[in-house]
């Protein structure tokens, strides 16, 4: 598990890649391919039910008041050409102490939209 993470993107590539916890194998895997730095998934997680993280990703990447974003390979069925060995998935709670900012104007905050 790596946590604690915080990714510095620049020309739409990891440039820095920092973590609390297991950040030798955050940056191996940031520098695995030419694809793996790039983001190939970013979603909100809208499903408030669900309430807790259960170290499950096909929950908790769902879990309401959370986003997340994958890097490395992009499904195509979305229209991504990234191409990558890696899918990584990356979750983040919103829920407090944060915002969203879009062209200046917060959208989302504290796990809602405004």
């Amino acid at each position: 598990m790596v946590e604690g993470v915080e990714l510095t993107f620049e020309k739409g590539k990891v440039a820095e890649a920092r973590a609390e916890k297991n950040q030798a194998f955050l940056q191996e895997m940031c520098a695995s391919d030419d694809g793996s730095g790039t983001i190939g998934e970013f979603a909100l997680g809208m499903n408030y039910d669900i309430d807790h993280f259960s170290h499950n990703i096909l929950f908790d990447e769902k879990l309401g008041g959370s986003f997340h974003l994958a890097l490395g390979s992009g499904y195509p069925e979305t229209g991504s050409r990234n191409k990558s060995m890696i899918h990584w998935d990356m979750i983040c709670g919103m829920k407090e102490d944060s915002e969203m900012i879009l062209d200046g104007e917060i959208v989302y905050r504290n796990g809602k939209f405004i």
